[in-house]
């Protein structure tokens, strides 16, 4: 474990690790615009962040808990607590007559959003660490 530069320091490194997931996805998506049957698919993080940062920030969840009013009942799965991004298909593009749905323009526009916000992320990121790193800096010169 290495040290906390700060609360948010964990979920930046969380969604960086979800955007180059993401951006292999895109990329195999691509690779695959050739073959036949094959269905585009693409990576949902946004719950599993919303949880992460929540859960960072101390934040309460909006959301009514569910009162189990019986011993004998059946205990509620903790559904919101999942860190795993959701891997699911795109659709709602016509297939080809080979039944390929990759539409090269869909996933150029999606690589270059997710290249965007990857790139935010890093220098977020960066921000980040030079408050911490001119702290120690001005610590040091103290002393």
């Amino acid at each position: 474990m290495g040290i906390e530069i700060s609360r948010t320091h964990s979920l930046i490194k969380d969604a960086l690790d979800f955007r180059a997931a993401r951006q292999d996805m895109i990329a195999s998506n691509i690779a695959n615009a050739d073959t036949p049957f094959y269905r585009p698919r693409d990576i949902s993080f946004q719950d599993a962040l919303l949880a992460k940062k929540a859960d960072a920030l101390n934040e309460k969840s909006l959301q009514l808990d569910l009162a189990q009013t019986n011993a004998n009942h059946l205990p509620l799965q903790d559904v919101k607590n999942s860190t795993k991004p959701t891997l699911f298909f795109r659709d709602g593009h016509m297939a080809r007559n080979d039944g390929n749905s990759v539409d090269l323009d869909v996933e150029t526009t999606e690589m270059s959003k997710n290249a965007v916000m990857f790139n935010a992320l890093i220098q977020a990121n960066k921000k980040d660490a030079n408050i911490f790193k001119s702290v120690i800096d001005a610590s040091s010169k103290t002393s």
